[in-house]
């Protein structure tokens, strides 16, 4: 059997801030920059303000989108009353993926200990396409990115990745028999 070859995905990185710009912005920054030195292609990158019908809007048209498989998000995750990501997508998720956020905090609480707490890093499946829901920290997504979608979204990654699915989770509808 002969090694697995490298896929590259197409990903759209989402900052949740009312005073970020893409100037400015160091966690989209992170993840936009970790996702090309893996392989993957950074297919779109925005920022939006703190506003559950903003977010979802990008987001929902994101996964919309056949030219883009996964969507990242940073910001919005905290307490406070503009922190709505958690809120803007969950109830998009057509299934959640609670393993996320439980490997999130373990890793998370080995590096800021119990201050993770405040996170509701989140994560599940819109129209087919995974969605990451990150605190708005350069650390935290650094955290993420490292230690488990790198891996996930690394076709050679045994005994399973995020890639071999990605064809199944549609039937080939949206990404088509021929593009992986």
């Amino acid at each position: 059997m002969s090694e697995r070859q490298f896929i590259p995905v197409r990903f759209a990185v989402l900052t949740v801030s009312d005073t970020r710009s893409l100037a400015d912005d160091k966690s989209g920054q992170t993840l936009a920059e970790r996702i090309k030195e893996a392989g993957h292609e950074l297919a779109d990158r925005s920022i939006a303000p703190d506003e559950i019908r903003h977010i979802r809007s990008l987001v929902r048209a994101w996964c919309a989108d056949p030219g883009i498989d996964a969507v990242i998000t940073t910001g919005g995750t905290g307490f406070t009353g503009r922190d709505v990501t958690p809120e803007a997508l969950e109830p998009l998720f057509e299934k959640r993926m609670d393993g996320f956020s439980q490997v999130f905090h373990r890793i998370s609480f080995e590096k800021i200990g119990t201050s993770t707490i405040q996170s509701r890093a989140t994560a599940g499946l819109i129209d087919q396409t995974f969605v990451f829901v990150l605190p708005g920290s350069p650390g935290a997504c650094r955290d993420a990115w490292d230690s488990i979608l790198k891996d996930q979204f690394d076709y050679r990654h045994k005994p399973c990745n995020f890639v071999e699915i990605m064809p199944r989770l549609d039937e080939h509808l949206k990404r088509g028999a021929t593009s992986r």
